[in-house]
């Protein structure tokens, strides 16, 4: 694990950080268009009413530095994914039981929160699948420099395009 795990922590999200959630969602997006990435998260996406649903869910989770303040929010499921089940030019490491990562969304200030959201997750799951828009090179980025594997393409069940990643501690 990380030495910044040391100065954040993982917690469950709970229905009272719905709005500081969707402040870091807003944030996210920011960065992405700052970046070039202009066709990822658009149309509201994530809504209020997904990141709401993965609390009821259990599935949202947030971030917070040692002074108690959110720098992230993701969520972190169990599989299957559906829309995993299908991947192109490529094929997943392995088809032993996984958990996803979707919806991460950092402050523009909060460096190094990648690494310990997926040093979290790989603790807990061991397995774990993730994917991202082709123009997100800042999250292309901090996937492959963790160590996931490129897998080949997923498609969404709107049927846009994502590449997809793969990182076993087996």
């Amino acid at each position: 694990m990380s030495d910044r795990m040391n100065k954040r922590t993982i917690r469950k999200a709970v229905p009272q950080d719905v709005a500081m959630i969707m402040r870091l969602v807003e944030e996210a997006r920011g960065i992405m268009r700052s970046c070039g990435n202009m066709d990822q998260w658009t149309n509201g996406y994530p809504s209020r009413d997904v990141i709401e649903e993965d609390i009821r869910n259990g599935h949202c989770y947030l971030c917070v530095d040692q002074g108690g303040e959110v720098v992230a929010s993701f969520a972190f499921i169990p599989g299957p994914e559906p829309t995993y089940k299908e991947i192109y030019e490529g094929a997943w490491l392995d088809e032993k039981p996984y958990h996803v990562v979707h919806r991460l969304a950092s402050t523009r200030a909060s460096h190094g929160v990648f690494d310990d959201v997926m040093d979290y997750c790989m603790a807990v799951a061991g397995n774990l699948r993730i994917d991202t828009h082709r123009d997100n090179v800042i999250m292309r980025h901090v996937i492959e420099r963790y160590g996931f594997g490129y897998c080949g393409i997923i498609y969404l069940l709107n049927g846009d395009e994502r590449l997809a990643y793969q990182k076993s501690s087996e």
